[in-house]
């Protein structure tokens, strides 16, 4: 399956209580400016399985829609960064994602995932023993194009510098509200770049 352009699908991997039409905005100026754009809608959204079981709905997605060969490139927004770092980093997806993009995930967790005790909050909890095994290893994204988008101002993420990661590229932007990180034009616009950004030569995985 080829893109237009011979640019790789992206698909936008939503956050909790969403689904894939938050992304409306964001779709369509991908969409206008020559991306082939998808997105999944993962259920349940309210937090009430664990991540991984999210992530491996993700990697079933995408055998069922692409080439083994296609080659990807993926946003993740909110929880969909740690359902998408999951399957990149434990289901394989490192072997074909060329782009991985986060928009205001909680990389370190939030304490907003202390409101309630279901499996999906616990995951995004501050030292959570998921984000600790993911965190372990977090060099394997030397290997691709990998992006933080966030802002200082994020309430949903706490502390929001939990946005942040030790490796990769750092954008922050000045955006007030959480769900506007995927609807501001500043946001849209760092998106743009970052998929426009040329891609790395892949690092061979050793282990």
């Amino acid at each position: 399956m080829n893109s237009r352009l011979d640019r790789n699908p992206v698909i936008l991997i939503h956050g909790i209580w969403d689904t894939k039409a938050i992304f409306s905005k964001m779709s369509a100026r991908l969409t206008q400016l020559g991306w082939c754009v998808y997105s999944v809608n993962l259920t349940p959204n309210d937090g009430s399985v664990s991540l991984d079981l999210l992530a491996q709905q993700l990697a079933d997605y995408i055998r069922e829609t692409f080439e083994q060969e296609q080659q990807l490139e993926i946003v993740g927004y909110s929880m969909g960064g740690i359902v998408s770092r999951y399957y990149i980093q434990r289901l394989g997806g490192i072997n074909r994602v060329q782009r991985f993009i986060t928009i205001s995930a909680p990389h370190s967790g939030t304490l907003t995932a202390y409101f309630m005790s279901l499996p999906g909050y616990l995951d995004m909890r501050l030292n959570s023993g998921l984000l600790r095994d993911l965190n372990k290893d977090v060099t394997e994204f030397k290997r691709i194009n990998f992006t933080s988008i966030w802002t200082p101002f994020d309430i949903m993420i706490v502390p929001s510098n939990s946005s942040r990661m030790p490796v990769g590229k750092e954008v922050k932007i000045n955006v007030m509200l959480h769900r506007q990180m995927v609807t501001d034009t500043q946001s849209i616009n760092a998106l743009v770049e970052e998929l426009k950004a040329p891609i790395k030569n892949k690092i061979p995985n050793l282990k």
